[in-house]
């Protein structure tokens, strides 16, 4: 009996001890100028890859893509947005949202990881990962030494550290750096109206709240080699984005990080981002390779941005601006001329930095990942119509004497219609200064015209009959998310609408169409009318699932849904002409179609697929 008892003890020990090895806690840290892992230096090859941005079904396979092409570090933003949808409701589970599986993953598949959580990302995501509703609170301002601000972000801080903060690598995990804040220095040099120690304190709260809520790091802050003085926290780690000149990043660094490295590019720009109605932006591969080689040549760590961008799908993507537009909204696809595409597949870029990385690391770089399979499909008929202004009438609508904005309507992202009607009739230039930021007009069910901030067109002129209607449909086309104008985004029609600068007041009708689901159109009769806004539906069969790209060429404006989720939005300016469809989100069988084409110009009567994508046709207006 000792014997068996003796047995099944070391036994015990012998699985606890495999168990303990398997768990085995590692070191990660800033010393000597140098990042030390485990006792030893250490290089980071990274490259960004969003969670946020991919079916979750295809994270492995994206992040076996990042290692194939030769990396050892995957970095991702936490959109805080993203997770805390309303006031007290968060979400780490549906979806595309359980950032903790993600990680897990990445250390599976033998990856580092960066934390980049903000609670500032930028990353052309909506609102820069703010929650919109943030702004329904007047005393707050945000990125801000202000307690309502700070308070907001320590209540998100201390739930994202609940989800991830047991996966750092002092714990098992495999999170080596924690990001504080986001690029501060560039908004510092936006905003010289609020004073540098203002800025400061704000920056030295996030990183406080970050280690109240139990994260360890190392610990670093982002931003141009030139901007260090507004972003740079005292004994935290500065890292250049964008610096390919390395004497310039060393020379920033060290004046101040005590005269030491590590000397990191945190982001180093593989590609850039696009805007609808402007070209898409290329960079060729050759140049990459060579600035890459300059990096490995000089141990340089770096950090890929984008590695791979993946898609802004529904209502996320953000917006910038400029002198020529007043907003400018970045496209569905976040295809960013990445070395691996937005459908994950190996680019020529990919190609030839994976062969300049087999010169240089002493690690093996695995095989690449298997293709996903993509469906060049028959034409799909269009089975069903729906007039959207019928539609609108399943809608209870808000009365308010003037328009109310949507966040005022109590409403982030999708649309709202803005209906008045009139008893007696009115003739000349209406004019919205305050349309955020996209409308088309219409008078008693007829089309008058569009009106649209990005190219500040906020006029039109109208003749409005006795006992007429005016409706305007206004479209969010997704907050801005870098600069200084980011404490300015509420949407809709935020100043008063005036015609021949009379304002127009009372009975405004406000139509909520936030489209957080796809619309209810089974008690819809089936009408098109060329002009106004319609819903197509259509099934789309498929035999064995494969990724699909929606050939949107010769549509107007609008969004899809497929199988109740919506990939995003497409617009026939350009320069994306198709939507990217994960195979993993279509099934054996039928998969049903929902569009929602703003314009509707042309009536439609098939949808079309492609083989490739389409992200550079430009289609412009002629003037």
């Amino acid at each position: 009996m000792q014997r068996i008892i003796l047995i099944i003890m070391v036994m015990l020990v012998c699985i606890t001890s495999s168990v303990t090895a398997q768990k085995k806690n590692h070191t990660f840290e800033v010393k000597d100028g140098q990042f030390v892992y485990d006792g030893k230096p250490t290089q980071i090859h990274s490259g960004e890859i969003h969670y946020a941005r991919i079916p979750k079904e295809y994270w492995r396979h994206r992040l076996k893509m990042a290692k194939a092409m030769g990396l050892n570090t995957i970095a991702t933003y936490v959109f805080w947005n993203y997770h805390n949808t309303a006031p007290g409701v968060w979400d780490f589970k549906t979806g595309n949202r359980n950032l903790a599986e993600f990680i897990s993953i990445a250390k599976e598949e033998g990856l580092h990881v960066i934390l980049r959580p903000g609670p500032y990302a930028c990353a052309e995501w909506e609102f820069g990962g703010y929650p919109w509703w943030l702004q329904k609170n007047k005393d707050l301002v945000i990125r801000s030494n202000n307690k309502p601000f700070l308070d907001s972000c320590k209540v998100y801080i201390n739930r994202l550290a609940k989800e991830v903060k047991h996966l750092q690598i002092s714990k098992g995990g495999p999170i080596i750096l924690v990001q504080v804040e986001n690029e501060f220095g560039s908004y510092v040099s936006q905003r010289k109206d609020i004073p540098l120690e203002e800025h400061k304190k704000y920056n030295a709260a996030i990183q406080k709240l970050l280690t109240d809520a139990g994260f360890e790091g190392p610990f670093f802050t982002s931003d141009g080699t030139w901007l260090f003085d507004g972003g740079s926290i005292a004994g935290i780690l500065p890292t250049a984005n964008g610096e390919g000149n390395i004497d310039n990043l060393k020379k920033a660094v060290n004046k101040y990080h005590n005269n030491q490295g590590p000397y990191m590019v945190a982001e180093f720009y593989p590609g850039w981002l696009d805007h609808w109605a402007e070209p898409f932006v290329r960079i060729g591969a050759n140049e990459i390779v060579k600035q890459t080689e300059k990096y490995l040549q000089n141990n340089v760590h770096f950090n890929f941005y984008m590695a791979h961008g993946g898609t802004n799908f529904g209502f996320t993507s953000g917006a910038n601006y400029n002198d020529e537009h007043d907003i400018q909204p970045d496209i569905t696809s976040y295809d960013y001329d990445a070395p691996i595409s937005e459908a994950g597949w190996a680019s020529p870029k990919y190609m030839a930095i994976r062969e300049l990385m087999k010169k240089y690391v002493k690690y093996t770089i695995p095989e690449i990942p298997e293709k996903i399979p993509v469906l060049k499909l028959p034409d799909v008929a269009i089975s069903k119509m729906a007039d959207f202004f019928e539609w609108k009438n399943t809608v209870k609508p808000i009365v308010n004497d003037t328009p109310l904005s949507f966040e005022d309507l109590g409403q982030g992202h999708g649309y709202v219609l803005y209906s008045k009607s009139f008893n007696q009739p009115i003739q000349g230039l209406l004019q919205i200064n305050g349309l955020r930021d996209y409308a088309l007009v219409y008078v008693n069910g007829r089309k008058a015209g569009e009106l649209s901030r990005q190219d500040k067109k906020y006029t039109l002129e109208v003749n409005i009959p006795f006992n007429g209607r005016l409706d305007i449909l206004v479209e969010n086309m997704g907050r801005i998310n870098y600069g200084a104008d980011i404490v300015n985004s509420t949407k809709g029609i935020i100043s008063p609408v005036t015609i021949n600068d009379f304002e127009i007041t009372g009975g405004w009708k406000m139509y909520s169409l936030p489209f957080d689901k796809v619309p209810d159109l089974s008690k819809s009769a089936a009408k098109n009318v060329a002009g106004l806004p319609v819903f197509y539906t259509a099934t789309l069969a498929v035999e064995k699932p494969g990724d699909v790209f929606l050939d949107m060429q010769g549509w107007g404006k609008g969004i899809v849904f497929i199988n109740g989720i919506h990939i995003g939005r497409y617009w026939k300016v350009g320069p994306q002409q198709t939507l990217y469809v994960p195979g993993c989100w279509l099934k054996k069988g039928q998969n049903e179609i929902v569009i929602f084409e703003q314009q509707n110009d042309v009536v439609q009567k098939t949808i079309k697929t492609s083989s490739e994508p389409i992200l550079e046709a430009l289609a412009l207006p002629q003037n």
